[in-house]
């Protein structure tokens, strides 16, 4: 691995994988001795926690639970 231009290092596929790392993951960047540590953010959000955090409170329906629920049953109102 070497490091490029602008400091950025390509973390190899294999291990992204077997960490779940991904686009967009939060990692953290500590100094240990003489090493550098990438560790993902425990504390950061999901993607999926993002988009729910974003989504919530943003809806205008007016209809019940029960209401909404016969609909995607399709059944009479």
């Amino acid at each position: 691995m070497k490091v490029r231009e602008k400091g950025q290092v390509t973390i190899p596929k294999d291990l992204r994988d077997r960490l779940g790392i991904g686009e967009g993951t939060a990692v953290t960047v500590v100094i240990e001795g003489d090493a550098i540590v990438i560790r993902k953010d425990p504390q950061a959000q999901t993607r999926g926690q993002a988009l729910a955090q974003r989504m919530s409170g943003r809806g205008d329906v007016t209809m019940s639970t029960d209401e909404i629920m016969a609909l995607t049953r399709g059944e009479p109102a």
